[in-house]
């Protein structure tokens, strides 16, 4: 649908003149060093310029309306037809220092932008990014350093017809936010090179997937350790040559101890043959000298780990049966042993507990009040999040916040991974494929790949009291090589994931790395 009107206000005032709002009389007039209305609550619903707040663009698309987050009302933007708009609240006589804004808000996605800014405060306008969350309400946070006494909070729509946000509850305080985690897990990489494998730069400059990935931000990588893997990779001698890599790259290094030969996780926790007739005794003596022997080397190599897990998507307990969750006094045992070796080899290096229970709270809660009330010692709390299995974003924010408070650890993602395509790259089939698996409101693009990093890094960001640690993707360099499949076992099989690593077919990294550039 056509609007003359709206087409001529668009031209007359981008929405980038964003410096000029604070000069005009009736803002600042209206400017307070406190937000005014910020839950939305002052004029009841159909206010189309709630009080407090100034609108820009195509106005009749910003509005209040019922069903808050928290009260009875809340900022909307929505039109039949395309539109943009902005709705604004300026604040002077601000202290300069650390700010963060925190708002509650849903989106059904679409939109060609949909975000929260702070603007004129005097550096570079911050972001973040709406997170497609159509039921459930998610909070985010914006952080800023205001160094010249005011502020411009900024809701901001460029939309096609049909497409809408909801805001509510705001509330703008001194403190910052940051993830000092954006990291990926590369366990594959030398297998992939050793079978010819190659990365590209974005623009086609065959370079060290390493270096590439840290020039794009990532700052910590994960690598994974079997005992005796029948292929001979991601053993001690692999993951200590591997480490030499990501230090001398400057990132940090966590290492992910399987305890098996082979993939554990929550329905596989296969004992290494080596250790397979051993009693549970034996067992606790087995994690300990593996985890310090691994450790140890890597320390002596001048790479010591900067963080351990004891165990990987350890749902049902690990070392089975000896260590599964059906008896937790003896698994307690083999993590109080893991955990014991690391500390022996580094006090300071701090020891994860992992389950792949992202969305679910109840299973999460178990699980560790189970750890807690059996003695298990650990210092944080790694959780797998992939959005086509383990529930909503909403659900996600809920269990990553409760953990967190509950346990008053640090919490992250140890994994979570998207697609950019859906299509093969080899003869394997991928194990997210279709259309119905997707997130909603996430398309299998770079730009949805993007996107559900920054929705998943942007609620990592908004735990409470600053125990949001960051997020780790899940492979970023298994892409298609002959010989490098799935099954350490089976030099034929093939990769079910290279529709969800972070280069293409074609080699090249993909636009979706920029999420390492998260905050």
């Amino acid at each position: 649908m056509f609007h003359p009107r709206r087409t001529l206000r668009a031209l007359l005032l981008p929405l980038t003149a964003g410096l000029a709002l604070t000069a005009l009389p009736a803002q600042t007039a209206q400017a307070a060093s406190t937000l005014t209305n910020a839950g939305f609550e002052a004029d009841g619903a159909g206010a189309a310029a709630p009080s407090g707040w100034s609108e820009y663009g195509d106005t009749s698309a910003s509005f209040a309306e019922s069903g808050g987050h928290a009260g009875s009302y809340r900022l909307s933007h929505w039109a039949s037809a395309a539109y943009k708009v902005e709705t604004y609240q300026y604040l002077s006589g601000l202290t300069n220092g650390n700010y963060k804004l925190t708002a509650w808000v849903r989106s059904g996605g679409g939109q060609k932008s949909a975000y929260i800014a702070l603007k004129n405060c005097g550096g570079a306008e911050q972001r973040t990014d709406l997170p497609v969350s159509a039921s459930g309400w998610l909070r985010i946070v914006v952080p800023v350093n205001v160094t010249n006494n005011q502020c411009t909070i900024s809701v901001n729509s460029d939309a096609n017809a049909g497409n809408w946000i909801n805001v509510d509850d705001l509330t703008f305080t001194s403190g910052t936010t940051g993830l000092s985690i954006k990291g990926a897990d590369i366990s594959s990489l030398p297998k992939s090179e050793a079978k010819g494998g190659v990365y590209k730069t974005a623009s086609g400059t065959t370079g060290d997937p390493v270096t590439i990935l840290k020039n794009a931000g990532m700052n910590y990588a994960r690598l994974k350790v079997w005992v005796n893997p029948a292929d001979g990779y991601n053993n001690k001698a692999r993951v200590l040559a591997a480490a030499k890599r990501v230090k001398a790259a400057g990132q940090k290094l966590l290492v992910d101890f399987h305890y098996s030969d082979t993939w554990a996780d929550p329905g596989a926790q296969s004992k290494p043959s080596a250790w397979a007739g051993h009693s549970y005794s034996q067992l606790k003596t087995d994690v300990y000298n593996h985890t310090y022997d691994v450790l140890n080397a890597l320390k002596a190599q001048g790479t010591t780990a900067d963080m351990v897990q004891v165990g990987n998507e350890i749902n049902g307990g690990m070392l089975w049966n000896e260590g599964s969750t059906s008896n937790w006094g003896q698994l307690a045992g083999l993590l109080n042993s893991g955990y014991d070796a690391v500390k022996a080899v580094n006090s300071s290096t701090p020891v994860a507990l992992h389950l792949a229970k992202g969305g679910d709270l109840t299973g999460t809660r178990w699980w560790f009040d189970s750890a807690v009330s059996n003695g298990v010692k650990f210092d944080t709390i790694g959780l797998s999040f992939y959005g086509y299995w383990h529930g909503t974003l909403a659900d996600f924010q809920t269990t990553l916040d409760d953990a967190a408070a509950r346990y008053g650890k640090p919490v992250f993602v140890a994994e979570t991974a998207y697609p950019f395509r859906l299509d093969s790259d080899d003869s394997f089939e991928n194990i997210i494929d279709l259309s119905s698996e997707l997130v909603a409101g996430y398309p299998a693009t770079p730009a949805g790949q993007l996107a559900w990093m920054n929705s998943v890094a942007s609620i990592v960001e908004a735990v409470p009291n600053g125990r949001g640690l960051g997020v780790f993707y899940w492979e970023a360099t298994w892409t298609a090589v002959n010989g490098n499949g799935w099954d350490p076992a089976d030099a034929a099989s093939g990769n079910g994931w290279e529709n969800q690593a972070l280069f293409g077919y074609d080699d090249r990294a993909l636009s979706s790395t920029a999420w390492f550039s998260h905050r």
